[in-house]
């Protein structure tokens, strides 16, 4: 099985993944009847749990995007715990989690990447997480693909690093060294009651786009240049549990927490399915 998961990655490396990608995009967003079938044959296939939707009914959904993206009731996921949690940021499995050891980050076994390859280079953004400790969450298709603050803060910066799209899928992660600080994605850095806490949107293949609740869409384009934005001048503030963006088709979240005395929830383990606004994490008290 190894073998032919190394043989599925490096096949993987040689598709044109942002033009797949763009045809996804505009193939999810198509508005049709004929869509309801699709739909259906989705929630069956993935035994999506439409009760637990803001809007119950598929046939409200215009296209396979607006199911992938759907709202939840409130009372869904309630928020766990208190303002000294950290919670999860969306409904997902646990990759890995863990201290960041001289500023690198475990991916898979025999494969780290550092938080300078994952913040596109800055340095300065780096430096203050080099001693703090990460969590990475991979979406599957059949969960919820919004996301939510792991604690309340204010936006401060944003990044928007373009890369390839490989798939986040486990098996292929395992077998793509360095493959989240090689993606396309969105950072988001933010100024909390523990410090700096940064939220890294990984693209995949066939991610039609990754949003944010200020910004909007931020890709597509791709494009080939880095950009920084910073909201020094802006008071944008999200509570802990609040929506900050989405997925539109699924990828993975990589938590960045700064060096803070922190205990990682007991149960919390590789593959552990994860609700959005479960607590991960508890923040100790000075």
């Amino acid at each position: 099985m190894a073998i032919l998961d190394t043989l599925l990655a490096q096949l993987l490396r040689l598709l044109p993944h942002h033009g797949i990608s763009r045809l996804t995009h505009r193939i999810a967003r198509w508005e049709s009847p004929r869509v309801q079938v699709l739909l259906r044959w989705f929630i069956r296939q993935y035994q999506l749990d439409m009760t637990e939707a803001a809007e119950p009914d598929p046939a409200r959904y215009p296209s396979f995007n607006a199911l992938f993206t759907r709202a939840l009731r409130e009372d869904a996921r309630p928020l766990e715990g208190d303002e000294n949690s950290v919670v999860s940021p969306a409904d997902s499995r646990v990759s890995a989690f863990g201290p960041i050891e001289h500023g690198q980050i475990f991916q898979a076994k025999g494969h780290c990447y550092t938080v300078t390859e994952l913040l596109g280079g800055f340095a300065d953004l780096a430096r203050r997480y080099e001693r703090g400790s990460f969590l990475t969450v991979y979406l599957a298709p059949r969960d919820y693909h919004r996301l939510h603050m792991p604690v309340s803060g204010r936006l401060t910066t944003m990044l928007h690093v373009p890369g390839r799209l490989f798939s986040v899928a486990p098996r292929i992660v395992a077998h793509t060294p360095r493959l989240y600080a090689r993606n396309e994605r969105v950072v988001a850095f933010f100024d909390t009651t523990i410090g700096p806490v940064a939220m890294a949107l990984i693209g995949a293949i066939n991610v039609g786009s990754i949003e944010t609740v200020w910004a909007g869409e931020v890709t597509p384009p791709s494009g080939r240049v880095i950009s920084r934005t910073d909201y020094g001048d802006q008071d944008i503030r999200l509570q802990r549990g609040a929506e900050m963006g989405r997925f539109n088709l699924g990828s993975s979240v990589v938590l960045l927490l700064p060096d803070h005395p922190l205990q990682f929830a007991p149960a919390l383990a590789p593959e552990t399915f994860l609700r959005i606004r479960q607590e991960v994490a508890r923040i100790a008290l000075a």
